[in-house]
């Protein structure tokens, strides 16, 4: 999973504007070059890099690896070490150049790339979520190659599930390497402190506002927010989405733009909200998701409400899942597995690009993903994992990704474009301090304008 920047109004419109600059360097670079074949014919060739790309000789010369990522904390800084000593096995001598950003979710990070990207200078390979915000962002404005012939010496395509790829490839190509699904609808609580208070974890939204006034009763904090990192509401909101409107309904609002303003389960879904947030924290603005999550294994709250890669957090810390943390999915979504997938892709004009494309096999190898996954929290995205390399919640994470309802995340790139991910999380982190329903509702509606574009 996995932001110190506020979405202020200022930066908010630098980044849109960055992006929208991308995406028509991307319009008028796809209007001169047509893509390439589509993938199933057998082997494609591996794709040349654009002439203004070609690397000097003394570029070429030096043997190095860069990779631009977003993960510093406990748990996702120790799975992307794993991937770096296999990769050190495999091309011993290289240089490994750790360029990470840090701000949960990649909102640093993000604006970093965009301006690195615009500016000719790519890294050899970056971070990026599958979905929308690989293909909206990056693809489509001509910035990547496609990887078909990976896919077909590595044999991918028949190890990774349907719904993924489909994520990662555009008019045929595929274009990122997922190395991992992450389940961002997951409740995690304090054992000892449900316990102390004779609790089970609450199944639905009703069964967590009678929980939460009894731990608010006993004096402990029933919720813990954070709101340093700036998607820590929006992603508790598309959770609560998730619970109100269900896995079918919630993945039309990003399909069906006009539902934020006529359907009324918006409302019902901001009030929840509202009265989840009574229940949380008043700091959290000061808070990363990490440090929220801190409070719920220390005992000083009792829940808090984050994608698995919490879990990574939490054992990193020494905490034994089962004995001082339990999970659950959050409530109201049993049943259902809100999914995001963190990928690696190969930009145009890789300046190292053959050790790129060897980092890329190493993501997408079942070494690679069972090194890195027990250690950030995450299941592989592979079909075919070293079970016995995967403890009890990771193996449980593994069967519902197969059994349940899935929905996209949207605060995590996969259901909608970047611009509309930021003008939503722009709204809730407005929300969060001013608590105010209907300027949020408005805010929404006018976000859902992004999704039309």
């Amino acid at each position: 999973m996995e932001r110190s920047t506020q979405f202020g109004s200022s930066q908010q419109l630098t980044r849109r504007q960055l992006i929208r600059r991308t995406l028509a360097i991307g319009v008028a670079l796809s209007s001169s070059a047509s893509l390439l074949a589509a993938c199933g014919g057998g082997a494609q060739p591996t794709p040349t890099p654009a002439p203004q790309a070609a690397q000097t000789p003394a570029a070429a010369a030096e043997d190095k690896l860069e990779i631009f990522s977003w993960w510093t904390n406990p748990g996702e800084a120790d799975g992307l070490a794993a991937l770096f000593e296999i990769f050190k096995q495999r091309r011993p001598g290289v240089e490994i150049i750790n360029a990470t950003v840090a701000g949960g979710a990649g909102t640093n990070a993000k604006a970093v790339l965009v301006t690195r990207m615009q500016g000719g200078n790519p890294p050899d390979s970056f971070q990026v979520h599958a979905g929308q915000e690989l293909i909206g962002t990056w693809v489509v404005a001509g910035k990547m190659e496609p990887i078909n012939d990976l896919f077909e010496q590595e044999g991918w395509s028949k190890v990774m599930p349907k719904t993924l790829l489909d994520q990662i490839s555009y008019k045929g190509e595929f274009f990122s390497v997922p190395v991992n699904i992450h389940r961002s609808n997951m409740l995690w609580y304090n054992k000892k402190v449900f316990a102390d208070n004779g609790l089970e974890p609450p199944k639905t939204l009703d069964d967590f506002f009678a929980v939460a006034e009894k731990l608010k009763a006993a004096g402990v904090t029933p919720l813990s927010v954070g709101g340093k990192d700036k998607f820590e509401v929006p992603h508790l909101f598309e959770d609560l989405l998730l619970a109100v409107f269900g896995p079918a309904d919630y993945t039309k609002l990003f399909s069906e733009p006009s539902l934020w303003e006529s359907d009324p389960r918006v409302d019902e879904a901001i009030e929840v909200l509202d009265r989840f947030l009574s229940f949380a924290n008043e700091d959290r603005s000061a808070l990363s998701w990490a440090d929220a999550a801190q409070r719920v294994i220390d005992g000083t709250a009792a829940m808090t409400i984050m994608g698995d890669w919490a879990y990574g957090y939490f054992i990193n810390k020494g905490a034994k899942a089962g004995e001082v943390f339990g999970w659950a999915p959050s409530p109201g979504t049993d049943g259902m597995f809100m999914w995001l997938s963190d990928s690696f892709g190969l930009p145009k004009g890789a300046p190292h690009r053959n050790n790129a494309i060897e980092w890329l096999k190493v993501c997408g190898s079942r070494e690679g993903q069972d090194a890195f996954n027990p250690k950030k929290g995450s299941i592989p995205a592979r079909t075919d994992p070293d079970r016995s390399v995967y403890d009890e919640y990771l193996l449980y994470s593994i069967d519902r990704f197969a059994q349940d309802a899935l929905a996209p995340s949207v605060v995590h790139g996969a259901a909608a474009n970047e611009a509309y991910m930021t003008e939503y999380g722009n709204a809730l982190n407005v929300f969060s301090a001013s608590r105010d329903k209907k300027q949020v509702k408005s805010m929404l509606i006018e976000a859902a304008r992004e999704l039309k574009t």
